[in-house]
This record gives C-alpha cells, structure tokens and sequence, in this order.
C-alpha cells in the first residue's frame, strides 16, 4: 500500500496529470467553440434570409396599411419587383402611392404604372394609363411614345399614326417608327394579296434601305425568287437565320455562287460544295464535319441595348429600339434542323 501512495507521489506521474487534464480543457475548448460558431453562423443565416426575402402579398399589405414607409422608398421598392418580374406587386405599390392625399410627383407614378401594366401585358389598362397622363401633361413624349406602342402591340395602325405627329412635333425623332409601322401594318393586311404585299414591302426597302430582316423575312416565307432578284448582298450575315433556315429548293445556285459568304454558307448546311473553307469558325467547322453531326442555332442580339435573346425581332422588346437587331451563329448537335426550315 505505501508503494502505492509512494507512486502517486511521483512527479513523474503529475506532469503526466497536469498535460493531460490540459489535453482535456484544449478538445473540449475547440469543440465547443465549433459548436457555438455553428450554432452563430445557422442564427446569422436566418437573420439576413429577412433581407434577401421581398414581402409576401399579405406582408406587403400590412406594410402599405402601416404607412411606415416614404414615397421615395416605396418607389425603390416598386422597381425592385419590377425588376424581378413581380408585377402584380409592383403595381399594388404604385396604386397606393396615387392614392395618398400626400403624393407628390404623380405623372412619374403614373408613368411607371402605365410600364409596369405594359410589361405585365394589360394593354387597355396600360393605354388607359397614358391616355390619362396625356390628358393632365399633352406635352410628355414618354407617354406619347408608349401609347405608341400599346397601338402597335394592338394592330390599331389609326391611332398609332395619330401619335406620330405630336411626337414629330415635339422633336421625337420617329421616321424609323412611321416606316415600321408602315412595314407590319402591310404585313398584317389579310386584304392584300402576297403580291402587293411583297412590291409594297419592296418599295419601302429601295426607298430606305431599312427593316431588312423583317422585309426578307417575308419574301423568302412567301417568294423566295423576288427575294433573290432583290436582295442586297452586303445584308446576308444580317439575315444569316432567315437563308440558313431556307429549304434547299428555294436557293438559287447562281446568286450562291458568286457571292463568297453564301457559298460558304450552303457548304456549311450542306446544299452546295462550292467552298472547302471559311474564315468563320462556325462555317469552317461544319463544312469539315461529316454532315448531320451539327448544326447552326442562333442568338439575336441588339446593337442598342446589348440584350440577348433567343428569338428574332424588328423592335427590341427591351429598348424598343428598331432594327437593332443582330443575329449571332452558335454551333450545336444536329437534333431539330429540319422543322425550323421554311415552308
């Protein structure tokens, strides 16, 4: 038994003790500290999950009752859910700052009002918007120019004429939106027949040299001959979707021939072997390529804005701006070519 005690008493054996129980006290310290900056880090994340969050509607209307919030701010806040598609919510805010005895600056508030139901695709509240606008401020060309637009997206060509002369009064620069609507409402005519269509549409082009993609368009769907005989050669990479997408029976070999940049073209799909190369990647690329291996999709970009999109257009629905358009190639697996060919 006193060996035992004298065994305890060995130094030895209580350095042995002592860095143990500090052994001890280190884990249990980083272990609780991982606990506690764990357990920190989950209450932080909920915490900032209420500022990345925007108002539920019922939230949104127990804020707009509290009337705890400026003008200013809501406006901010109205533009947010625009940007983010919520429309719905957006034009709730915008009401309830109109009907504020207190407002301040309501042609802005109706303005962004009249956008929001335009993006949202209310057109006859959209139009009834502005038509209030111009009734209160006649003078205000961002009202004039989306009213513009409403009577286009509506096919009410007599109004939307009606709205070019205050515009041009008011020194809007507009000849690019009278020719457009010149070109889609001939378009759009079920009266007329493809004929007229197609010598109207021609003399809009050799008169302005404009709406190219859109004009070419509807001569290569409907006579791709007249197309040929009348298309400006330097314009084909502007069109480079509408002549990609064209059956092979509606080519015409010799104006392919002797134009460089449409040889290469049709090597690429296919239809010609006039070109063994090209000096675009793309073309290159798939004229070396066993065919029905890849093919061609496009993106169409706007000049303007630089938005881009999956689908072709004359007016950029973004900017609205007209023939800003520009077609991008982009290579891909040959799976769906052929029901994107023109009939």
């Amino acid at each position: 038994m006193n060996t035992l005690y004298i065994e305890f008493r060995d130094p030895l054996f209580g350095v042995i003790v002592f860095f143990g129980f500090i052994f001890f006290i280190a884990i249990s310290s980083y272990w609780w500290g991982r606990f506690k900056s764990k357990d920190e880090h989950k209450k932080l994340k909920n915490f900032m999950k209420q500022f990345n969050m925007l108002p539920t509607t019922d939230d949104l209307d127990e804020i707009l009752n509290s009337k705890s919030i400026s003008h200013e701010a809501w406006m901010i806040i109205a533009q947010t859910f625009n940007s983010q598609a919520q429309f719905e919510k957006s034009i709730k805010v915008y009401q309830y700052i109109l009907e504020d005895k207190n407002k301040t600056n309501s042609k802005t508030v109706m303005l962004e009002l009249g956008k929001t139901y335009f993006k949202a695709g209310f057109l006859e509240r959209a139009k009834l918007v502005f038509l209030e606008i111009l009734k209160r401020h006649p003078r205000s060309t961002d009202a004039l120019h989306s009213l513009l637009l409403i009577y286009e997206q509506l096919q009410e060509f007599k109004n939307a004429y009606e709205v070019l002369e205050p515009l041009g009064e008011l020194d809007h620069e507009c000849k690019d939106d009278e020719i457009y609507l010149k070109t889609i409402q001939i378009i759009n005519n079920s009266e007329t027949s493809i004929d007229e269509k197609s010598q109207k549409l021609l003399k809009i082009y050799s008169e302005n040299r404009k709406l190219t993609y859109l004009i070419f368009e509807y001569l290569f769907r409907n006579n791709s001959s007249l197309a040929w005989e009348n298309l400006d050669q330097s314009k084909c990479e502007d069109i480079v979707d509408i002549l990609w997408n064209l059956q092979k029976s509606k080519i015409d070999e010799d104006v392919v021939k002797q134009n460089s940049y449409l040889s290469e073209l049709y090597s690429a799909k296919g239809y010609v072997d006039f070109s063994s190369q090209s000096s675009q990647f793309e073309f290159d690329v798939l004229i070396k390529l066993p065919k029905s291996v890849a093919t061609l999709q496009f993106e169409f970009f706007c000049k303007n804005c630089k938005t881009i999109y999956p689908f072709s257009f004359s007016r950029c629905p973004s900017c609205h701006g007209i023939d800003t358009q520009k077609p991008e190639t982009v290579l891909t697996k040959d799976s769906f070519e052929k029901n994107l060919s023109f009939q």
